[in-house]
């Protein structure tokens, strides 16, 4: 099994502590993530907006529209398995009468299982955030709306690496 590959945006935040050469051909996402899908509801929308406000800086482009996309359904759907678990208990009852697990349960854990796996893909989880290299607040205070008020994405990116701290200085 092959080792798991690294972003270069990631290589480029955390350093190169094997001062191996940085590859100069790797594919990068592009372009910038603006309006959500037009088939989404209210609820995937508003999804959507909140995801953009609050992703990791500089990390989301146009080419991960379709794992957001992923996420935003499985977040609403989750929501709505859960009310429907808690109109309905956890365990409801047959029309015989029998006990039996809410079909809802099934729908809470698979929407919980695909919001983990796409959101540690989009950097929505303690540890996805910490191989980020920054905190939201310091990059939401130095950079808040560079992406969609003028400067580009890669710009952002370009100006906080020239200021970070060598984290690998003793």
């Amino acid at each position: 099994m092959g080792r798991k590959m690294q972003p270069l945006v990631l290589k480029q935040l955390h350093g190169n502590p094997s001062d191996h050469a940085l590859p100069t051909d790797v594919p990068e996402g592009v372009g910038d993530l603006w309006a959500p899908p037009e088939w989404f509801d209210e609820q995937q929308r508003l999804q959507w907006d909140y995801a953009l406000e609050n992703a990791p800086f500089g990390l989301l482009t146009a080419t991960d529209r379709e794992v957001l996309v992923i996420w935003c359904v499985a977040s609403v759907e989750h929501a709505r398995a859960v009310q429907e678990v808690r109109r309905l208990g956890q365990v409801v009852k047959t029309k015989e009468g029998n006990a039996i697990q809410n079909p809802f349960l099934p729908i809470v854990n698979k929407q919980a299982s695909m919001m983990l796996r796409a959101g540690s893909e989009l950097g929505f989880s303690p540890a996805s955030r910490m191989a980020l290299g920054t905190s939201a607040e310091a990059a939401r205070g130095r950079y808040i709306g560079s992406s969609r008020h003028g400067r580009s994405a890669g710009e952002s990116l370009d100006a906080y690496l020239k200021e970070k701290p060598d984290r690998l200085d003793s």
